[in-house]
């Protein structure tokens, strides 16, 4: 293995061919191209806002398109103008006499000058909504995508294929048209008939707008509300009034107690349900009497 001394000049001479290579090799000319901003107006770096002012002026009446329709001289003006905009703003002009004096500041130089040029000129609020708009995006084709899959997947096994033909037969009224000559037909009879039937996939589920980040991120206020208020009403009924439970509050402390997911938990049938229910697993004694008795249901069977 090489030494350390070697590995960290070998970082720092990719890193000097990198800058070399891929970026300007003076940070300044990020400003105004390989030219001197200051050379463009024909002053010195030293010298002030009014001379800088008057120097632009003089060479704008002389290489402005309107005075001048040489293209060359068009060209020379947009330069010209551009050193201006720099030169005449003191904090872009300090920016830029810093990039002369620090060329070796490559990478902090561009990020001034990136930040002073479109930092402001963005509202952050559209910021804000182009991303949210990017991230729902990518989640609802993520979701579309992993939603195809899976119904790919399930129209393969021989489940849905019962399930297909079980509901042709219900459709024909028992009777089945043993001459299928006509593919593409019977193509299309399946598809109008895999539309009939509610595929329950576990794992996936067709994407929803409300789910989306954007959707949730627009209605978060409400949901806040939403859900401070449900605490008050728990708080107020359940606490302080000591009220029962009621079937819906009970249903859902059994989801939560048992940690079971709610798509999972609409697939229980409802006499199971009514069964978790009545042991109140909520209460702590309760659950751990509840696993006790799977756990030995389960050495039991073995």
């Amino acid at each position: 293995m090489a030494p350390p001394a070697t590995i960290r000049c070998c970082a720092a001479a990719l890193t000097l061919m990198f800058s070399i290579l891929i970026i300007s090799p003076s940070s300044s000319a990020i400003y105004c191209d390989e030219d001197d901003c200051y050379d463009l107006l024909g002053v010195t770096q030293n010298a002030n806002a009014s001379e800088i002012k008057k120097a632009y002026y003089k060479l704008s009446l002389k290489h402005h398109p309107d005075k001048n329709p040489d293209p060359e001289s068009k060209k020379l003006f947009v330069k010209i103008a551009n050193a201006y905009e720099i030169l005449k703003d003191e904090a872009t002009r300090e920016q830029y006499d810093y990039a002369i004096a620090h060329p070796e500041e490559v990478f902090y130089n561009t990020a001034r000058y990136y930040h002073a040029y479109y930092g402001h000129k963005t509202d952050p609020r559209f910021v804000l909504v182009g991303l949210l708009l990017i991230l729902s995006g990518f989640q609802y084709m993520n979701e579309m995508t992993r939603y195809n899959q899976a119904v790919a997947m399930v129209k393969k096994t021989p489940a849905y294929k019962n399930r297909l033909r079980a509901l042709e037969l219900e459709r024909s009224g028992g009777v089945t048209n043993k001459k299928k000559s006509n593919k593409q037909m019977d193509k299309k009879v399946e598809e109008d008939l895999s539309k009939e039937l509610e595929l329950d996939i576990k794992g996936a589920h067709k994407p929803s707008i409300w789910e989306l980040l954007g959707v949730r991120f627009i209605v978060l206020p409400y949901t806040i509300g939403k859900l401070l208020l449900w605490n008050g009403c728990w708080f107020w009924r359940y606490k302080v009034k000591q009220a029962p439970y009621s079937w819906e509050d009970a249903v859902y402390l059994t989801q939560r107690s048992l940690r079971v997911p709610l798509d999972a938990w609409g697939s229980i049938d409802e006499s199971t349900k009514e069964d978790l229910v009545q042991r109140r697993l909520w209460e702590k004694s309760n659950l751990e009497t509840y696993f006790a008795d799977l756990r030995k249901e389960s050495k039991r069977r073995r």
